[in-house]
């Protein structure tokens, strides 16, 4: 039996979202999957059949009501396994179009390309963290399995100063390419194309310190020397890692999407680096945006660093 139908946002919160400047959001879900738009393209992202098959059925309809004005859709499934994960492919509209276009999150204007792989380039259940980041106007960030940084952008446009890593040379391109979109100069900012845990020794060793730290590594990746990291199993070294490099009062954003892990997880890592490092925190968690179930939405602690 196929999951319920889909669950679709209302006219009057694409109206707010629109009014804020945000063209990149869910547009529905359920257990069986989700759309979510991108301008004028939307994705859908299922892994029950029948439940793709109905949102496949109502998307058409549905934005046609809304007056969305949805030209393109694209599809996915979402693989049990990592390894599965496989590139968006066109269901309907222009083949001809570039698979690349700039969305807008806030204002924040962001590179999305369905040609980059299973991930477009832009995470949608971070908004409302991105916005924080961009609120509290950190001195120095530094943003760990940065990906395309708009974490980075975030908090550079706040005025203070970024360092991004991440194992992908092209993700950091695609940073560079936000940075400079929305009016940054790469060239002020810090990009660090390493193995993140060779790099968090060295900052250490250089006793560089940041006010604001973005911990959102991936479920599995391996190393530049082929060392293994998981989630599951290294989250609460990764961020006593990351707690020896943060200022008097700073902030670390410890996030993860893993299926395997709880939001008690991840307060039990937090508590761990609290703990080994000898310091007081609180902790903070950020409600998901309204459009994104909080079900389906990363594991997300903010720890508030009181010394």
């Amino acid at each position: 039996m196929s999951d319920p139908a889909p669950s679709w946002i209302s006219p009057e919160l694409i109206g707010v979202l629109e009014a804020e400047g945000t063209d990149a959001h869910r547009l529905c879900s359920g257990r069986g999957g989700w759309t979510e738009r991108f301008g004028r393209d939307a994705l859908v992202s299922w892994w029950d059949a029948g439940f793709r098959d109905a949102m496949r059925a109502g998307l058409a309809d549905w934005a046609r009501r809304s007056g969305l004005g949805i030209e393109r859709i694209f599809e996915r499934e979402l693989p049990r396994q990592p390894e599965a994960r496989a590139t968006p492919v066109l269901l309907k509209g222009d083949a001809a179009r570039p698979l690349e276009s700039v969305v807008l999150e806030r204002g924040v204007r962001s590179v999305v390309d369905f040609s980059a792989g299973y991930s477009v380039g832009l995470f949608l259940d971070q908004r409302c963290n991105r916005a924080l980041v961009r609120h509290w106007c950190p001195r120095r960030t530094l943003n760990l399995f940065a990906y395309t940084c708009s974490f980075s952008v975030a908090a550079a446009l706040g005025g203070g100063s970024t360092t991004s890593v991440d194992l992908s040379r092209r993700s950091l391109d695609r940073g560079r390419q936000n940075f400079s979109l929305n009016g940054l100069d790469p060239a002020a900012h810090t990009f660090i194309a390493a193995d993140v845990l060779r790099v968090l020794p060295r900052l250490a060793r250089q006793n560089q310190r940041f006010d604001c730290l973005i911990v959102d590594p991936p479920t599995f990746s391996r190393g530049e020397r082929g060392k293994t990291f998981r989630v599951v199993r290294d989250l609460a070294d990764l961020a006593l890692a990351a707690m020896s490099l943060a200022d008097t009062k700073g902030r670390i954003m410890l996030s993860t999407n893993s299926a395997k892990m709880t939001e008690a997880d991840v307060y039990a890592a937090a508590r761990y680096a609290l703990k080994a490092s000898r310091r007081g925190a609180d902790l903070h968690r950020e409600p998901p945006p309204p459009d994104v179930p909080a079900e389906q939405a990363a594991k997300t602690l903010w720890i508030l660093l009181k010394d």
